[in-house]
């Protein structure tokens, strides 16, 4: 199956780090289709995108944060491409810190959770289907090290719901040995910005993008974790091809 025949969902394509990773696989041919609750970013990832590559990016307006809402934008999603064979999960926020936990109310915490854990959950729940029985399709997700460890005080709510992630990922690997459809995870332990808000120790979204399209594009692994801490472990899997 050439590139041009695969047809990738980017759920949080609109985002920073799913921005760049909707470039990078349209950049390597594919069709790439993204859903989100704000029609105001999907224009910005349109003017975003290489011009050339326009065409063959589908935007629907749609929350994959409720199980309703899911199922509602799998429909749209299959009216508007037909098919898909590849999925990348970078669903959740970039950024927590209100506080050390005993100033932080049940709500907060909750939305925390929700936005997640029980998006990736849900999203999974209806996309998965699509293309759990092809050993030809895939299903990526990026997460976080935030689950890890304390990144700094008052950020304890993020390594809570980015903790929850990593075990829902491990949990996928471990009760679905043997599924047909390569399921990995690249879990990213630095921050990712644009070029505008690039940091030391930061990844490019544009790097992280054509690395985590190559590992879709390849097709040559499955129930993996890859680990990137640093822009240089970033540039050892472009230009060695570990990824």
């Amino acid at each position: 199956m050439s590139n041009s025949d695969r047809v990738a969902l980017a759920l949080g394509g609109a985002g920073t780090v799913g921005s760049g990773i909707v470039k990078a696989l349209l950049d390597k041919g594919f069709k790439v289709a993204v859903i989100s609750r704000d029609s105001d970013r999907l224009e910005r990832l349109r003017s975003f995108v290489s011009p050339s590559t326009k065409d063959h990016l589908t935007t629907i307006v749609g929350n994959v944060g409720s199980e309703e809402g899911a199922e509602q934008a799998k429909q749209a999603l299959l009216k508007a491409v037909g098919k898909v064979t590849d999925i990348v999960s970078s669903l959740g926020f970039s950024w927590w810190q209100g506080g050390p936990p005993h100033t932080q109310s049940l709500k907060d915490l909750d939305w925390v959770i929700e936005t997640l854990l029980f998006s990736t959950f849900v999203s999974w729940k209806a996309f998965f289907p699509l293309v759990r029985d092809d050993s030809n399709c895939t299903y990526s997700f990026i997460t976080g090290g935030a689950g890890e460890k304390l990144l700094m005080p008052g950020t304890g709510f993020l390594t809570v719901g980015a903790a929850s992630t990593l075990a829902f990922c491990q949990v996928l690997r471990e009760e679905y040995p043997e599924v047909p459809c390569k399921l990995n995870q690249v879990k990213i332990n630095t921050g990712v910005a644009t070029s505008e808000r690039m940091a030391p120790g930061y990844l490019s979204h544009l790097d992280l993008g054509e690395a985590v399209a190559t590992l879709v594009e390849r097709r040559s692994t499955s129930h993996s974790v890859f680990t990137v801490s640093c822009p240089a472990d970033l540039k050892t899997v472009l230009l060695e091809g570990n990824l």
